[in-house]
């Protein structure tokens, strides 16, 4: 039966606006190679230092070359038609000037958020989803075959120091961890109170134990990480923080509270329950102050705005290809009644990302 001319528009309606989606997403890969090059080429930092610049500002400062000052102008326009650069016409003039978001505010100076897209947009993160399909037809591998994704194409784990992105990595952590302590810190601080001791599980160089021993000077705290990554660690002045070499798989040193920073999503159910029963270990019960700290992106928490939504199930996404796995608070409720803790507290601290006590 042929379609009259109302059911005709709406189905040309319907094919242009999926042909839009479908290519929304072929390209959409270019954004965070766009967002990586600008940070390569220090452009948030060139248009902080200038408050607003004009494309030839940006190449000069960039040292692009003049030849490549269209293809600079491209992207640009995506840039800023994405969210991460303003742009403003004064009247008479050819070309705008770009200022800076909410968003690429953070990326500005050496504490900014650059080293994390230079770390989740490199190569080595990207990779291994080229093989996703051969991932997901494979049944799972015996003991000695790779446990993630990420493992089945570069032939060892993330955690590996000898991963090209290694140093790159770690400053990604480090950053991190400096975004996260003015959010805990400058708001929820309450949560450290009362504790003369802390473990920071797989705390790396130590930037959150030192922040919060410099906050709470009765707390004594205890960095635990791999021998390499303690290795790396830069010397401590002052005698209320420590670095410990050590595997959280095996053994935590004892203290009233074991703090685990974005560490719990990287692994499975199995690996996170031993990890918690290991955490119940080291700490006091209840009464005496005894807790786990946890911080990690918990799905379904934050705002359910599109960007919010889809940043969630992209990061689920993620931590899938390094053998973890995203989930949302009933999921976690699962998991720490599984290790043997009987109640919890989660407080959201930016996003969906929350800061979980549970209690012995």
């Amino acid at each position: 039966m042929a379609l009259d001319n109302g059911e005709a528009a709406s189905s040309r309606e319907n094919m242009e606006g999926g042909f839009t989606v479908l290519y929304h997403h072929v390209f959409s890969y270019m954004k965070p190679m766009a967002l990586k090059c600008a940070v390569d080429l220090g452009i948030p930092d060139a248009i902080h230092r200038r408050g607003a610049a004009t494309l030839a500002d940006i190449a000069a400062d960039a040292g692009v070359h003049a030849a490549r000052l269209p293809d600079l102008r491209s992207l640009m326009k995506l840039l800023t038609t994405s969210g991460l650069f303003a742009a403003a016409a004064d009247d008479g003039a050819s070309e705008p000037a770009y200022t800076l978001t909410a968003a690429s505010r953070l990326l500005v100076g050496p504490l900014g958020l650059g080293s994390i897209v230079r770390y989740q947009a490199g190569p080595v993160n990207v990779t291994p989803f080229f093989d996703m399909p051969a991932w997901l037809r494979a049944a799972p591998a015996a003991s000695d075959g790779p446990k993630s994704l990420f493992e089945l194409t570069h032939g060892r784990s993330r955690w590996d120091p000898a991963n090209a992105d290694s140093s790159t990595m770690q400053d990604a952590a480090v950053a991190e961890s400096q975004f996260l302590i003015d959010a805990l810190l400058g708001n929820h601080g309450h949560i450290f109170h009362g504790l003369t001791s802390l473990v920071d599980v797989g705390g790396g160089h130590g930037s959150l134990g030192r922040a919060i021993a410099a906050m709470f000077p009765s707390i004594r705290c205890t960095v635990l990480d791999l021998a390499h990554v303690i290795a790396d660690a830069p010397a401590v002045a002052g005698g209320n923080v420590q670095f410990v070499a050590g595997n959280m798989f095996e053994s935590i040193p004892s203290a009233d509270a074991v703090l685990l920073k974005y560490v719990l999503h990287c692994w499975s159910d199995k690996d996170c329950i031993k990890i918690l029963r290991n955490c119940k270990n080291a700490i006091p019960a209840r009464a005496a102050g005894g807790k786990v700290i946890i911080t990690v992106m918990v799905s379904g928490s934050g705002s359910r705005d599109g960007n919010a939504s889809e940043t969630e199930e992209m990061h689920s996404l993620f931590v899938t290809g390094i053998g973890g796995i995203g989930r949302e608070e009933q999921e976690w409720e699962n998991i720490f009644c599984d290790a043997g803790f009987s109640d919890y507290k989660m407080t959201q601290v930016m996003g969906p990302v929350s800061v979980i006590e549970i209690f012995p």
